[in-house]
């Protein structure tokens, strides 16, 4: 669908010094804007360019850059930091029809490293979606509607889980992000929608209005 993105050329010395900058700046950090080469390179894999301390301090404050933002997910990448570590977490009260049409159940907080994620069967459902590093912006995605996810946990343990529903779409966002790939690589592009617009004319449950007045994903 799209090429491989290139690997980071950041050195394990850099990736420490860049973290380092980040933790002693002494205030949040912006979240990067697509258009900086951090975003469409392959993250490097964590292999210990952290201390054990130094990674529980970056993670919570992804994790703080997250909720002011706010968010439900935020991949080191965002931060201008090429490593492959996201925090996920999603617990906003959402209108019971929505929460329903999109199964969005809440997702407590946690950490992965070095995650990929499979698809458990061959269904895919389609929503809008909106990035921290693509503001103003919405378009609607079409992705696995279960998938499995390998991952490191913070504590080194190598863990397996299964996701549905908003969870698994969360899931997927934050792992292409450490592999160079936006969730405009996989938008329909003809959903492609204005803040403004989304909120004016699409923001219902589902996506059949859009679909049907923007003319993209054909339904049966």
């Amino acid at each position: 669908m799209f090429p491989d993105a290139k690997p980071t050329d950041f050195s394990a010395a850099r990736i420490h010094e860049t973290v380092q900058q980040v933790l002693a700046a002494g205030v949040l950090p912006a979240i990067v804007q697509a258009g900086h080469p951090v975003l469409r390179q392959l993250a490097a894999p964590f292999d210990g360019q952290l201390s054990g301390a130094e990674l529980g301090q970056l993670i919570d404050l992804m994790r703080s850059v997250m909720h002011k933002a706010p968010g439900v997910g935020l991949a080191a990448p965002q931060l201008g930091i090429p490593l492959q570590l996201a925090v996920l977490e999603d617990q906003f009260d959402v209108d019971p029809e929505v929460a329903a049409a999109r199964g969005r159940e809440p997702l407590p907080f946690f950490a992965m490293l070095n995650p990929f994620y499979q698809p458990t069967n061959a269904s895919t459902v389609a929503f809008y979606e909106g990035c921290l590093s693509v503001n103003g912006l919405q378009a609607a995605v079409n992705r696995p509607e279960s998938v499995r996810l390998d991952f490191t946990a913070p504590d080194g343990t190598r863990q397996q889980r299964e996701f549905t529903g908003w969870q698994a779409r969360i899931v997927q966002h934050e792992t292409d992000h450490v592999h160079g790939i936006l969730y405009l690589d996989r938008a329909e592009l003809r959903s492609i929608s204005s803040n403004a617009e989304y909120s004016a004319r699409w923001a219902q449950p589902d996506i059949s209005l859009a679909r049907k007045e923007l003319g993209f994903l054909p339904g049966p």
